[in-house]
């Protein structure tokens, strides 16, 4: 394989680069603005659910489909088992683990806990533009999946 033929701090910095992107994506749908989630993405990238026909590409699209979440959306998700493949000096590969706590019609204070609304994983494609790395490419996969509950009004 390839990595084996990088230098370990290089690998390592790619490795951690990319880890990286993983958090700032989830973090900008949960405690940013959701439609930054593009500035992470090639300007070609892609976001898609394997399961479906739902599938965003280009950075503009997906700003755009990002921002468009409701306002009264409350969500926190959760990564783990985060493991990051370096396949050259430019590109690597990612699974991803995750757990997504979501409702909607949130106006604000505590929410009492409820069960996930999605468990599954992510497989993204990376790419260095221009010395920084980028997604290129995120597919969503469920095992777990429900509709994103509506809290009553005064809830």
């Amino acid at each position: 394989m390839v990595t084996e033929a990088l230098d370990p701090t290089d690998r390592l910095i790619a490795e951690r680069a990319c880890e990286r992107l993983i958090v700032e994506f989830v973090h900008k749908l949960d405690l940013g603005d959701p439609g930054d989630v593009a500035d992470l993405f090639t300007d070609a990238g892609f976001w898609e659910w394997t399961e479906g026909d739902r599938r965003i590409e280009g950075r503009d699209a997906l700003r755009s489909y990002f921002a468009g979440r409701p306002a009264d959306r409350l969500s926190r998700r959760i990564c783990t088992n985060i493991l990051v493949t370096v396949t050259s000096e430019s590109t690597a590969t990612a699974t991803t683990y995750f757990t997504t706590y979501r409702v909607d019609g949130h106006v604000g204070g505590l929410v009492p806990p409820r069960a996930p609304t999605q468990v599954g994983h992510y497989e993204d494609t990376f790419l260095k533009v221009e010395g920084h790395w980028l997604l290129s490419s995120r597919s969503l996969h469920l095992a777990f999946g429900g509709p994103t509950e509506r809290l009553a009004a005064g809830a």
